[in-house]
C-alpha cells in the first residue's frame, strides 16, 4: 500500500519548531552514520488499498481452509469445537474489543466484572479455589505453574511426564535454560505415566489429563508420587473432558493449568489462545498474571478490582516466581461468554458428543486391517493408532488432505510413530464413515 504518515507536513514542521530544528534529517543527527541507511529500500511501488485487498484474498485462497475445505480430525491441544452465535455477538462489541489493560477501575467495571466470572468458572472447572484472569496459552501455563512450584518448594528438580503435549514440554525445556531447573522426563508404559520409575526428592510433577494420546492418567497416583517426593503436583488438564471427569482439584492438585482455546476461539484466530491457571489458596500469593476480586466502593455498591496483579511484579521483584503481566482479555471474554452460554448441563452435553463422536470413529479406524491401537489405557475425546507397513503419520496426513480430510497430528518417534486422532461434537456419523474409507483407502 501507499505510504502511510499519520502527520501531515504542516504538524511535522510545527513540531519540529517546537524543539528547534529545521528537518526530520537533523532529528536522526544523534545516529551515528554508520548505521543509516544510504539509500532507499528496494521496495515495489505502492497499490492502493483495494488492490492490496485482492492480492491478500489470491494468497488466503491458496491456503486449505479447516472448515471449508477440509473435515478436521486433529487435536493436540487445538480442536475444531462449535462456536455459538452469542459468543461472537457479545464478545466483537466495541466495549470489549477496544478495551485494555483494566488499570482504573472506575472506568473499566464491564470488563473487571467478566474476568471476575471467568476467574470463577475456571474455579470451578479445575477444582481449585483461586484462578487467575488467564496466559497465554497451554504451553507458557505449563512454565508458570513450574516456576511457582520450584518456588515454593525450593527444590529446582521437575518430573514431566512424557504423556505431556510435547509442544508444551519443549517450551518447558526452553525456559528452564534461564531459570536452570532441571527437567526430568518420565517414560509412558502402554500409554500411561510409568510413575514406578520415579524416586528421589523433586519440587514439581507435571501431568496432563487426558495426556497428549488422549489416555486418562491415574491422578490419585500421581498425587501418591508428588508427596513421596516433596513435589507440588501440576496438572495440565482438558477443560472439555472437565464435563464428565472428576476435577483435578478432587484429586489433590496443586496447580492446574490447562488450554482455553475450544471455548470460543477458532483454529486459525491468528495466534493467541488462552492459558488456563487455577491453584491452590496458600499459592496465590506466587499467583501469575492478576486477580480480579469484587469489593464496594465508596457508595456500597458492588465493583471489581485487580486485586493482586504482578505486574513487573510490582513490589516482589527477584522474590518474584513470573514476570507475566498481562493477557489476551479478549479470549478470556470469549471463553467465559461460551461457558456461561453452556452452563453445566451443556458442557456436560458437549463432552458426551465429544467422548462419543471418538468412541465411534475409534471402532471405525481400528476396524481397518493393519491399524492398531497405540496404547490399551481407556481414552475420551483423542485416540492415537499405530499405522501398518511402516507408514508414517506425516504420509497419511498428505494423502488424507487430497481425500478432504485433515487425519490428525503425526505422532514422532517418541511414540513409535502412528497418527493422534480427534473428534469434536461437531463430527457427524456421516463425515466418521467417509474418514475411515478414506484412511482405509490410503493406507492400503
Amino acid at each position: 500500500m501507499g505510504h502511510f504518515v499519520p502527520h501531515t507536513d504542516a504538524e511535522i514542521a510545527e513540531m519540529l519548531a517546537f524543539v528547534g530544528l529545521s528537518s526530520l534529517d537533523e532529528l536522526f543527527e544523534a545516529v551515528p552514520a554508520a548505521l543509516r541507511l544510504a539509500g532507499g529500500l528496494d521496495l515495489a511501488p505502492g497499490l492502493s488499498e483495494p488492490d492490496v485487498a485482492v492480492e491478500m484474498e489470491r494468497l488466503a485462497d491458496a491456503n486449505v481452509a479447516v472448515g471449508r475445505d477440509l473435515v478436521c480430525f486433529a487435536g493436540g491441544g487445538a480442536y475444531d469445537h462449535e462456536i455459538p452465535s452469542v459468543v461472537r455477538r457479545v464478545a466483537y462489541r466495541s466495549e470489549y474489543v477496544t478495551a485494555y489493560t483494566p488499570y482504573q477501575p472506575e472506568v473499566s467495571q464491564g470488563v473487571l466484572q467478566t474476568l471476575f466470572e471467568y476467574q470463577t468458572l475456571i474455579a470451578r472447572l479445575t477444582g481449585l479455589p483461586i484462578a487467575n484472569a488467564s496466559l497465554y496459552d497451554g504451553a507458557t501455563a505449563c512454565v508458570e505453574a513450574v516456576n511457582l512450584a520450584v518456588a515454593a518448594t525450593g527444590n529446582q528438580r521437575v518430573l514431566v511426564s512424557r504423556g505431556v503435549n510435547p509442544q508444551w514440554r519443549e517450551v518447558v525445556r526452553t525456559y528452564a535454560v534461564g531459570t536452570g531447573h532441571e527437567i526430568e522426563e518420565i517414560a509412558l508404559e502402554d500409554g500411561l505415566t510409568a510413575w514406578s520409575s520415579v524416586s528421589g526428592s523433586a519440587g514439581a510433577v507435571l501431568v496432563q489429563y487426558p495426556n497428549y494420546l488422549g489416555c486418562l492418567e491415574d491422578l490419585a497416583e500421581a498425587r501418591r508420587v508428588a508427596d513421596a517426593t516433596g513435589a507440588l503436583l501440576l496438572v495440565a488438564f482438558d477443560p472439555v473432558a472437565a464435563g464428565l471427569v472428576r476435577s483435578p482439584g478432587s484429586y489433590g492438585a496443586d496447580v492446574v493449568v490447562g488450554e482455553g482455546q475450544p471455548f470460543g476461539t477458532p483454529l486459525g484466530f491468528g495466534g493467541p489462545y488462552l492459558g488456563l491457571f487455577a491453584c491452590k489458596q496458600e499459592h496465590v500469593r506466587r499467583l501469575p498474571g492478576r486477580l480480579v476480586g469484587e469489593t464496594v466502593d465508596t457508595e456500597g455498591r458492588r465493583a471489581y478490582v485487580t486485586t493482586l496483579r504482578t505486574r513487573e511484579q510490582d513490589i516482589r521483584r527477584e522474590k518474584a516466581s513470573s514476570n507475566v503481566c498481562t493477557n489476551q482479555t479478549l479470549i478470556a471474554v470469549c471463553c467465559t461468554i461460551q461457558l456461561a452460554w453452556l452452563g453445566t448441563a451443556g458442557l456436560r452435553e458437549m463432552a458426551l458428543r465429544c467422548a462419543r463422536a471418538t468412541r465411534y470413529t475409534r471402532e471405525a479406524v481400528l476396524a481397518i486391517d493393519g491399524v492398531g491401537p497405540l496404547a490399551s489405557a481407556p481414552v475420551l475425546r483423542e485416540f492415537a493408532i499405530s499405522l501398518p507397513n511402516g507408514m508414517s503419520g506425516e504420509t497419511v496426513v498428505e494423502r488424507m488432505a487430497d481425500e478432504g480430510f485433515l487425519a490428525g497430528i503425526p505422532l514422532g518417534a517418541e511414540y513409535g510413530g502412528g497418527l493422534l486422532i480427534a473428534a469434536t461434537e461437531r463430527r457427524t456419523r456421516t463425515e466418521i464413515d467417509a474418514y475411515a474409507a478414506a484412511l482405509e483407502k490410503v493406507v492400503r
